[in-house]
Order: C-alpha cells, then sequence, then structure tokens
C-alpha cells in the first residue's frame, strides 16, 4: 500500500479504483508483496540452511489465486483437514510436497489422508491405532506439543504449552515413534507449532532446542533417523504502527545453529528443514476496503461501515488490532471515533475508539490494514450479510478471485420440505 497525494493505492491501483469496479466491503491482495514475502523468508533460512523447505498453511487465505503465487516461488501446502488436501490437488500438489496435519481426526478424515499419499502428521498418539487400522503412511511424523508456546496476538492462538490443544505430551514422543517404527513404518519425520505471530528473533532458536532434545533423544534411543524436522509456523508481522517487525536474519540464522549443533549433539543425520508460514506471506500483503454509510453522534461518535465482524472476525473474537486508514484523509486532524458494521449484534462494534480523521463522513471509503492473513477465511454469512469478493492486484492490473456473494448463495444447498410450502 502506498500513498499517491493524499490518496491509497494497493500496487499502482487506487482504492477508490477498486470500489468503483467491485463494490465494498471488498479484500484486496497485493501478489508481488506475496513474493516478497515468500523470497524473503526462504533467502533468510536457506542462506543458513540450504536444506530448507517451506509449506504454506492454507487456512490462512485459502483462495486458489493465492495458493498458486505460492506453488509458484516453490511452497508445498500444510493442509489441516481433507479439503484443504482437495485444494492442494486442485493447484497441482500432492505427496511429499503437501503435509496433513489435522488434529482430532475422525476415521474418514484417516482413510482418506492416507488415500491421498501425502505426508501424514499425527496430532497425537492416541491416534496411531486407528491410522493403523487403515494402513500404514508412506512416511509419518507426529506434532510434539514441546510445552512452550507463545503468541504476539492473545493467549487465544497460542498454539503451544499446556493450554494448547495441539500436539502429543514430551513424555509420549518416545513411545509414539516406538509403536510406530513397530508396525513397520520406515521414514520419519518430526514438528511442532512454533506460536503465533512472534516477532521476537531470539524465541525461535530457543523452542526449536526443545524439540530438538526431544527429537534427538527419540532419535538417539530408537536409530531413528529423522527426514526432516518441522519447525511450524509463527513467523510474526507487526499489527500496530508502533511495533517492531521480526528481524529475520537474525531468527534465521540462530535458528539454523541451534538446529544444526542440536543435530550434532545428538548423532543424527542432519534432517531437512521445514517450515510452514502463512501470515509472514500474507497478512500484510491484504486488506480490506470498505464504504462508511452512516454517522451517529450519540454516547460517542461511530463511524458506521460495511465491514462488520463477519467481514474480519479476528478483532471480535480475540481483540486483535487491524489499523484503518480513510481514503484522501489521513493528513486531516483527528479526533476519537468508533467504528462498527451493519450486524445486529454489539459485538460488531468492532472499534470502540480509535484516532481517525474528525471529517470522517458518509461515502468514505476506509482501507482495513493487514487483512490478508485468517480474514476471508474466516468470514461467514449472519444478517443476510453475506461474504465479499476477493480481488488480486498485480502493479496496475487487477483480477477478480472469488465473486461477491448473492441471495442464491445463502439459500444454496438448502431444501424446504413440501408440506412447509402451502
Amino acid at each position: 500500500m502506498k500513498f499517491i497525494g493524499d490518496k491509497i493505492a494497493i500496487g499502482e491501483v487506487t482504492v477508490e479504483e477498486i470500489a468503483a469496479r467491485f463494490g465494498t466491503p471488498v479484500y484486496v491482495y497485493d501478489e508481488q508483496k506475496i513474493r516478497k514475502n515468500f523470497r524473503r523468508v526462504n533467502n533468510a533460512f536457506t542462506k543458513y540452511y540450504p536444506d530448507f523447505k517451506m509449506f504454506y498453511a492454507v487456512k490462512a487465505c485459502n483462495n486458489p489465486a493465492i495458493v498458486n503465487i505460492l506453488r509458484q516461488e516453490g511452497a508445498g501446502v500444510d493442509a489441516a483437514s481433507v479439503n484443504e488436501i482437495l485444494l492442494a490437488k486442485h493447484v497441482g500438489l500432492g505427496g511429499e510436497n503437501v503435509m496433513f496435519s489435522g488434529n482430532f481426526l475422525s476415521d474418514s478424515d484417516i482413510r482418506q489422508g492416507l488415500e491421498s499419499g501425502v505426508i501424514f502428521n499425527l496430532d497425537d498418539i492416541s491416534l496411531l491405532p486407528r491410522l493403523l487400522k487403515s494402513g500404514k503412511p508412506e512416511i509419518l511424523s507426529f506434532r510434539v506439543n514441546p510445552g512452550y508456546g507463545k503468541s504476539n496476538v492473545g493467549e487465544y492462538v497460542t498454539n503451544a504449552g499446556p493450554n494448547a490443544k495441539f500436539g502429543t505430551h514430551p513424555d509420549k514422543v518416545l513411545d509414539a515413534y516406538r509403536m510406530a517404527r513397530e508396525a513397520g513404518i520406515k521414514r520419519f519425520g518430526a514438528h511442532m507449532m512454533t506460536g503465533s505471530c512472534v516477532t521476537d528473533a531470539e524465541y525461535f532458536p530457543f523452542v526449536t532446542g526443545l524439540l530438538m532434545d526431544i527429537i534427538g533423544k527419540t532419535a538417539r534411543t530408537l536409530g531413528i533417523d529423522f527426514e526432516f524436522i518441522d519447525l511450524g509456523g509463527g513467523l510474526g508481522i507487526p499489527y500496530k504502527p508502533d511495533e517492531s517487525g521480526l528481524d529475520l536474519d537474525t531468527a534465521a540464522s540462530l535458528t539454523a545453529k541451534m538446529f544444526r549443533d542440536k543435530a550434532k549433539e545428538y548423532g543424527m543425520k542432519p534432517p531437512q528443514l521445514k517450515m510452514e508460514p502463512a501470515r509472514y506471506f500474507v497478512g500484510n500483503a491484504g486488506w480490506i476496503i470498505g464504504r462508511v454509510h452512516s454517522i451517529k453522534e450519540s454516547y460517542k461518535k461511530i463511524a458506521g461501515t460495511d465491514v462488520g465482524m463477519n467481514t474480519l472476525a479476528r478483532p471480535a473474537m480475540y481483540s486483535s488490532y487491524h489499523h484503518i486508514y480513510v481514503d484522501g484523509k489521513e493528513n486531516t486532524p483527528r479526533a476519537s471515533i468508533g467504528l462498527c458494521g451493519q450486524l445486529c449484534e454489539n459485538t460488531d462494534f468492532w472499534v470502540k475508539e480509535r484516532d481517525l480523521p474528525e471529517s470522517i463522513a458518509e461515502g468514505d471509503l476506509i482501507v482495513v490494514e493487514n487483512a490478508g492473513a485468517y480474514g476471508f477465511g474466516m468470514s461467514y454469512q449472519y444478517n443476510g450479510r453475506l461474504r465479499p469478493a476477493e480481488v488480486l492486484v498485480n502493479e496496475s492490473e487487477v483480477t477478480l478471485i472469488r465473486a461477491r456473494e448473492d441471495f442464491d448463495d445463502m439459500v444454496r444447498h438448502t431444501f424446504v420440505p413440501s408440506r412447509l410450502k402451502s
């Protein structure tokens, strides 16, 4: 995003042009920024550990156009469900370019995951007996909960540690791999969820050390050669204007050193280092353009927009911050103003107070920043307010990559018994 005079542009296209063409609210992604974000991570880690591979966690933004951008850059897919495996297949990825990391899987999930032929990453030892009833994967990994997690965006998304639902307890990891080996599985990897949106570079080598101690002891005890160790995602972006970003080079160099030193300490053949970022690739490469439809002067001043909690769920779910701009008015006097959507829920009042242009008015366009990750993918229908369109900007080119929902989408797949029609 940039300013052309006082007007906001994404790539070389003003938000005014985008709104006029596609309506509001609308999600907008910058293709070149996604590519640059991927290359920044890839270059940093391969510089210090050449045998490095990334998977894109498609849950963050599952539009096939976005997934294809990252596939072209060399990413595999981290899939949390069978449908995400099918999405990977849809864009031409399969086999060991896909990691299936679902949790609390059904028998159907397990069976379809095995049939897909992808890397199977089990969330817990308790799933292994049910997996073995359906078959044996070519390569098996367990997600390990190393007992520690961190998040810059709230405890609700701290994906490791005692209060997380993810991963195998360290005390059960040895038994998990022993059971798998005794069942005849011969190829192994290991995985963890590092954290969520972490911008502390020194955290990554710390938590890598925790995992490598657990896996190193397992490798030494069982004589297993681990083909890969997946450190998960967790590479953070700043959401607030005064926040510092992640020092990626420091994170990569320290993590690679810890990874290499621990492998040597436990006599491990150096495994491939994998990661599965998502937010770092797409988070700051996505925006929502919305329009102000009403200004209410009541107990406080509230700007009513068409960007509601059904459009962007994160603020209502866990009080996440997203910076907001008003097109054409960023250099004007400011005041404390609230901002809400159009839903019949007070949780839709998702910005209670924010320093915004005092002259904000009906018809103004707002731009919500850092909406590329966990934005559209968590949107939903409510109150007859439907999911927005998605568009992709590539420099001066703008392409519709998902149509706006309409009434037909609201009633699609519903059925009314004939007795109710009379």
